[in-house]
């Protein structure tokens, strides 16, 4: 049997859906995921795979305008995911308007030369004309090779985009082993997991200062797992707010966390959260490592 191999970058503005897509296309959560923009914040890559085809999927950070270094560092990962891709998908919230956000990823992905592909995300929550108006304004300004109309959520046209991915790649031999869905560490799927939960249980601008960084991991002789992750925020008040009243929130997290990594390694896990005030987090050299972000920018 002939195999194929191929890397596509997924682009996009923050919150188009290109993290629950991937997922989609993987067929199991590799990526976090929640209602709020910019959840992602390194290049992440699922394997997906259709017939003799190995698809390598970049989800990469959402594109804005970036302030803080954090932020650079995470549109360079974007941009830099797209680099030699095979395909590049731009991933479009058809249900919301072209902004100057979505209007910012058009214009790069437009000067981009590898072969693209459309894809106009959320349809079951879009208007039907609005939709195909959008579709025929970035048809002629991208010329992408394919237009695909879909909803990740619902699931609702992924098949057939990732029909069309795998008929896409180049021959050649698989780069992973056909049960690997991802090239994180599982020491960094736990971090990211943990982080999610932050996202999903906190609410205002907390999780946009905070970050998840791993001090310990011990796998025991019973066959479970011991981690204790340290929860980075930026000040006191944001603490009180981690933590809940009579760490009641905490615990919450903490819990939530522990069930999705125990899922994750199949294994029991024990894990233990505290949360630590550290204003200047996101110039930790070693942190930026952690995550697979570049930190001189």
């Amino acid at each position: 049997m002939t195999r194929r191999c191929g890397l596509v970058a997924v682009l996009g503005a923050p919150n188009a859906g290109k993290s629950t897509l991937v997922n989609a296309l993987v067929g199991q959560k590799v990526a976090i995921v929640s209602p709020k923009a910019q959840t992602t914040r390194a290049r992440l890559m699922g394997i997906a795979i259709e017939g003799d085809a190995q698809i390598l999927l970049v989800d990469t950070p959402g594109i804005f305008t970036p302030n803080r270094r954090l932020d650079r560092a995470m549109v360079k990962a974007a941009w830099e995911g797209a680099e030699d891709a095979d395909r590049v998908v731009l991933v479009i919230d058809a249900a919301a308007k072209v902004g100057p956000r979505v209007e910012q990823v058009i214009e790069g992905v437009e000067a981009r030369p590898e072969p693209k592909i459309l894809v106009l995300n959320k349809v079951d929550i879009a208007k039907k004309e609005d939709l195909l108006v959008l579709a025929a304004r970035l048809a002629e300004r991208l010329k992408p090779e394919q237009i695909f109309m879909i909803s990740s959520t619902t699931g609702d046209g992924v098949a057939d985009l990732k029909a069309h991915l795998a008929s896409a790649m180049p021959e050649g031999p698989w780069h992973f082993p056909e049960d690997q869905l991802t090239d994180a560490t599982d020491r960094m799927v736990a971090n990211e997991l943990t982080r999610e939960q932050l996202y999903l249980q906190l609410h205002a601008e907390v999780p946009y200062s905070a970050a998840v960084e791993t001090e310990k991991w011990e796998d025991r002789k019973d066959g479970s797992t011991v981690i204790h992750q340290q929860i980075l925020i930026e000040r006191d008040s944001q603490k009180a707010i981690v933590v809940g009243k009579g760490g009641a929130r905490l615990k919450a997290i903490g819990q939530a966390a522990r069930e999705a990594i125990a899922e994750h390694l199949g294994r029991k896990v024990h894990l233990f959260l505290h949360v630590k005030v550290n204003p200047r987090w996101d110039e930790d050299r070693g942190l930026y490592q952690d995550i697979g972000l570049d930190w001189s920018e």
